[in-house]
């Protein structure tokens, strides 16, 4: 596993080299949780990609959208080389996904500004209950995005109509504290009436049991569940886990080339 998720970051480095563009800090702190959602807890394939029965995935922090990408491709969604040709002129992948440029399916939502993926995830949730349908809606969302009022709204409203199937995650990389501090999430989420845990949020097998585990409370006591995944900006990649001018940067030829090694020679401490 972890020689995949080296291969999935190596990916993401072409990417944004090839496209002149990338949040890679973000996008690297993201990817266990993108890829356990896919490979062990979603009921969901290319197979099944626009199926009625899917579970579905809302992206709310869209600057993780590349990780997303890189996932869906090693899935079979999506080729390689089209990825290459992320942010061109003329490509369908962006910094922030449009779903409607992805008819085979996999892009459940057009990310952009934050806090709106997870009222939207809400009103997924919300419509299936209405219409005594089973899926999980899953969404990812940022520390960062806990920030706006939309989120809190969305809470209140998942909670009232004690929305089961919905499971909210955390990439709680310690943005927050770098803008407005809001005391202690999980305390919070658990007073709005949501199942809560904390976990590893590089750890794939950790990821998984604990959605697993939340997901049979919340069926339990009728209500959302909210998974805290405290992660690393960066994670994999020495410099970008220790260099802030890479919030918002591509590398260059150089670059890539000792990015790449730094990924292919990182050892999880754990």
């Amino acid at each position: 596993m972890l020689k995949k998720l080296k291969e999935l970051r190596k990916t993401c480095l072409k990417m944004s080299h090839a496209g002149k563009d990338g949040n890679l800090q973000s996008v690297f702190s993201s990817l266990e949780i993108l890829y356990a959602l896919y490979n062990g807890v979603m009921n969901w394939s290319p197979q099944i990609a626009t199926s009625s029965e899917r579970d579905y995935l809302i992206v709310s922090k869209g600057q993780a959208t590349m990780g997303q990408y890189v996932v869906l491709s090693d899935l079979g969604l999506f080729s390689t080389d089209e990825l290459m040709t992320f942010c061109n002129f003329d490509s369908r992948f962006g910094m922030q996904a449009d779903r409607t440029k992805f008819p085979e399916g996999g892009i459940e939502n057009s990310a952009g500004s934050l806090g709106h993926g997870f009222p939207m995830a809400v009103g997924v949730a919300m419509a299936h209950k209405i219409k005594g349908k089973t899926n999980n809606v899953y969404v990812l969302a940022g520390d960062g995005e806990m920030n706006e009022g939309t989120m809190w709204e969305a809470a209140i409203f998942a909670t009232s109509k004690k929305l089961s199937k919905l499971c909210l995650i955390i990439d709680d990389n310690e943005s927050i504290s770098k803008m407005l501090s809001i005391g202690s999430l999980e305390k919070k989420l658990r007073e709005f009436g949501f199942a809560v845990a904390n976990c590893d949020g590089h750890n794939v097998n950790e990821i998984m049991t604990n959605i697993k585990s939340l997901q049979k409370e919340a069926e339990m006591n009728q209500s959302p569940a909210c998974l805290i995944a405290h992660t690393v900006r960066g994670y994999g990649c020495q410099t970008l886990m220790t260099d802030p001018s890479w919030f918002h940067r591509f590398p260059n030829d150089e670059e890539l080339k000792n990015l790449t090694k730094e990924v292919d020679t990182f050892c999880e401490n754990k």
